[in-house]
């Protein structure tokens, strides 16, 4: 947040979303590579994606876990497909579940985007598996 500027409740509670999912160790590289530039693009994240919509009650963390899976696979977003694998041991959402959404990826985003993203998560597994 703007070192001026107090935190707002929407992004204190988007940050602390953010670390649930995401892991404390992702969040404070991403705080610690921030600089003038990319501060307000942080700032909107948390408090947007994070204080708005993740924290909503309405669905669980695996069920939004999902769906943003989905989302990131079918338009291609590939590291950002790789980091929310990562986060599913965070949210809930199993290797099954996985599976799951990017079948409906293949069939209504297409099987490029879902062939592409079942590669990236078996990358992301085999780095979980083995520790790293």
């Amino acid at each position: 947040m703007n070192a001026s500027a107090p935190a707002s409740t929407r992004y204190r509670q988007g940050l602390a979303v953010r670390r649930s999912v995401l892991g404390d160790a992702h969040v404070d590289r991403a705080e610690t590579a921030s600089t003038d530039f990319d501060r307000p693009f942080q700032e909107l994240i948390t408090e947007a994606a994070w204080g708005t919509v993740w924290a909503r009650p309405t669905w669980s963390k695996r069920e939004r876990s999902m769906v943003t899976l989905a989302l990131l696979a079918a338009l291609g977003h590939d590291e950002e497909v790789a980091m929310h694998v990562r986060a599913t041991a965070n949210t809930g959402a199993s290797r099954e579940d996985i599976c799951e959404t990017f079948l409906h990826v293949a069939i209504y985003a297409g099987v490029p985007a879902a062939n592409r993203a079942i590669k990236i998560a078996k990358q992301v597994f085999a780095e979980m598996d083995a520790g790293r």
